[in-house]
């Protein structure tokens, strides 16, 4: 059958560039600030003695009854039982230069609409009251009482006198969304010295996104460079609470800016910020009892390894049910393949395995917004971390391998003539339909070739 091709298509005809996601290296250059070991639990998420009220004594005509939360417990608990769309606040940093009204307005509706989105696909067990960032120990600290006899024991002891603030990817984090510090001069001795007061935190919020346009080094190093993200904040679990999402500004006037690619950017860096990341991947949590006081999530322990081939997989049960689905296989440990492109140290990327999931929003190079989904794989990828609830009923279907066996995408299967794969160098139809194509390959498909959509300079996808 004739390859048909939905569309307009425009002159002049090249192929489409493609760039690749730098999460993986900002966020290794970032130290995640998580509170001490206890005095979060105690000061924040009121699990612990100082909030059950419970009778002094009791006898065996006035036995003790059952400990009673408080009203401030009662209500985390609540708040942890049932997962609910998960409240993302944008923050424009002071750093933040000035942007001219249409630059503001172009911005802010991207990233609105990409934070509704995601709202829309993930709930979290929120936060009770105000969240309130941590303060890192060891910036404001000079030493700390280590002795386990002392009543001060793991507190503060002497102050650094040139403290000042706590940031976050390069912002200063006001003093009003942090939690306050102190220090104990004498291990004996309870009364502390106030360093910092608490700040008042910032209401109505899960996830604190501190957005920042700005021409950086990384922006001009790479012209095609749209956005870059990194986490900073987590809570005694490991879920992130805070991050840096840079926006660099010349694309925001750039004649072929659009909407669409902002917002697709967004919400890739959205999902790296929260939880799709390599570290956090890896680790899969179960956090289903969390909701009863004083149980804390529990680990899975390490689900990416590398199958017979050295690909390394994510093996989680939720991606390996979508994994089945999606290829139509009953292979019973199909793991979701990682990139093995522009990986770090560790040998392990943040991104999928382009010649198995093209098109996936969590790919390591994103085209055209209409070629990208929002797909199953990925969404299970994130219910697997522990921490959120997914709306799967949103997910879009990711066409790009779809009912193709659990080989699909394998070097010993790629150079076959297929739907998905092409052997020269001729014009052809993409996969979609959508636009005409060009056999071709580039450094993440390992030699495969596939019809990559011709565009015109106008359309051309940025690198994020």
């Amino acid at each position: 059958m004739p390859c048909v091709c939905i569309g307009v298509l425009l002159l002049p005809w090249f192929p489409c560039t493609w760039g690749k996601c730098i999460f993986d290296q900002v966020q290794k250059s970032i130290k995640v600030v998580s509170p001490p070991t206890g005095q979060y639990a105690s000061a924040h998420w009121p699990l612990s003695e100082a909030a059950i009220n419970v009778p002094v004594t009791a006898s065996e005509d006035n036995p003790a009854p059952k400990p009673q939360r408080s009203k401030r417990a009662e209500r985390h608990v609540e708040s942890m039982a049932v997962p609910q769309p998960i409240r993302i606040k944008i923050w424009i940093p002071s750093e933040s230069p000035a942007l001219s009204d249409w630059e503001r307005e172009r911005l802010m509706t991207a990233v609105d609409e990409a934070v509704n989105k995601v709202s829309s696909l993930l709930s979290v067990r929120r936060v009770p009251d105000n969240l309130l960032l941590n303060r890192d120990i060891n910036k404001y600290c000079k030493f700390i009482w280590r002795n386990s006899s002392t009543v001060n024991h793991m507190k503060c002891g002497r102050a650094k006198e040139n403290y000042r603030f706590e940031s976050c990817f390069g912002v200063n984090i006001p003093d009003e969304h942090l939690d306050g510090c102190a220090v104990y001069p004498h291990p004996e001795h309870p009364v502390p010295t106030v360093l910092k007061p608490e700040g008042m935190g910032v209401p109505d919020t899960d996830f604190l996104l501190y957005v920042l346009a700005h021409s950086t080094d990384k922006c001009r190093a790479e012209s095609s460079l749209l956005a870059y993200a990194a986490h900073c904040q987590a809570d005694p679990e490991g879920r992130p609470l805070a991050g840096t999402m840079v926006i660099c500004r010349e694309p925001l006037n750039m004649e072929r800016y659009t909407h669409e690619h902002y917002v697709q950017t967004v919400i890739h860096e959205l999902f790296h910020v929260l939880g799709f990341s390599k570290d956090l991947l890896s680790q899969r949590k179960d956090c289903s009892l969390s909701s009863q006081a004083g149980v804390d999530c529990w680990s899975h322990g390490q689900v990416i390894s590398t199958d017979e081939m050295g690909q390394a997989r994510l093996y989680s049960p939720t991606v390996i049910r979508a994994m089945q689905k999606h290829l139509n296989s009953t292979h019973t440990d199909l793991g979701a393949p990682l990139e093995n492109k522009d990986v770090g140290s560790d040998g392990l990327s943040s991104h999928w395995e382009a010649r198995v999931l093209q098109g996936s929003i969590m790919a390591a190079l994103l085209v055209e917004p209409s070629l990208i989904r929002i797909d199953h794989i990925t969404l299970a990828a994130l219910q697997d971390i522990g921490w959120y609830s997914v709306n799967f009923s949103r997910a879009q279907s990711l066409v790009w391998g779809e009912g193709e066996g659990s080989q699909f995408g394998s070097l010993s299967t790629c150079h076959n003539s297929s739907t998905f794969f092409c052997t020269d160098s001729a014009l052809g139809c993409h996969y979609l339909h959508l636009h005409k194509g060009k056999c071709l390959t580039d450094p993440y498909l390992d030699g495969c070739h596939i019809f990559k959509p011709l565009a015109n300079a106008a359309s051309l996808p940025f690198f994020v």
